[in-house]
């Protein structure tokens, strides 16, 4: 069975919190989503990002079963810290997300981004703020030239989308798709008209996994997460 505990933010922090069968919700307009697992080396720096953007009026790092030091970093940021246990994969997070929100508008961002500042943040917000879109795409540009090519070869694989909540809710099975997440997203939108904006985002890349976890995990993670991503995309 799964189970959930939200951890309570900072004095500093003004977000309500919800914490476990007593919850309590704020009614915002945006809601920044930060799935998370053993990110501790970058959670930070991005979370300080999305404090500076006015439009977000409350941030939630999903902390999926890290066992590093990703949710004290985080709580220390004075945000919102959900965490889950066992991990369920980036798909359950970015559900598990949505579900401890009310917030009308989704900004979906991975932790452990390079480069990305409050203008990145603002241009995946702003189409669908003004109603010219449904979903934002944002797509590395500039970076480095390995997560940059990787994002114009498969451009449906990025993490970083802004997009209106109803469309998570209708996603059939979302919370087992783990990194087939974005694939699932991105064949809905797709199948049932929606109206998506890709966004560049200028200077912007990811720490590899072979970065991260060292070669030979970083590489059995990369085969797995390629794998998971393949399940989604086979017919059903």
């Amino acid at each position: 069975m799964f189970k959930s505990r939200l951890e309570k933010p900072s004095k500093e922090s003004q977000h309500v919190v919800a914490e476990d069968n007593d919850t309590e919700f704020l009614d915002t307009r945006v809601a920044a989503i930060v799935p998370a697992y053993n990110e501790g080396h970058t959670i930070s720096q991005v979370l300080a990002v999305l404090q500076g953007v006015p439009d977000i009026d409350e941030i939630i790092v999903v902390n999926d079963g890290s066992h590093d030091d990703t949710a004290d970093k985080a709580a220390k940021m004075g945000v919102r810290v959900l965490n889950l246990y066992p991990n369920r994969g980036k798909g359950g997070a970015m559900k598990a997300g949505v579900q401890a929100t009310l917030a009308d508008i989704i900004l979906f961002i991975d932790a452990d981004l390079v480069g990305l500042n409050e203008n990145h943040c603002r241009d995946l917000l702003e189409p669908v703020l003004q109603d010219r879109a449904d979903m934002t795409i944002g797509l590395f540009s500039g970076g480095r030239t390995s997560t940059t090519l990787a994002q114009k070869m498969a451009p449906f694989l990025s993490g970083q989308r802004a997009m209106r909540r109803k469309i998570m809710e209708c996603i059939p099975e979302l919370e087992d798709s783990r990194y087939g997440v974005e694939v699932a997203i991105s064949r809905y939108a797709s199948s049932h008209s929606i109206r998506v904006e890709k966004v560049p985002l200028q200077d912007v890349s990811q720490i590899m996994k072979e970065e991260k976890q060292g070669f030979v995990t970083g590489t059995r993670n990369r085969i797995m997460m390629y794998w998971e991503i393949l399940k989604v995309l086979k017919p059903k």
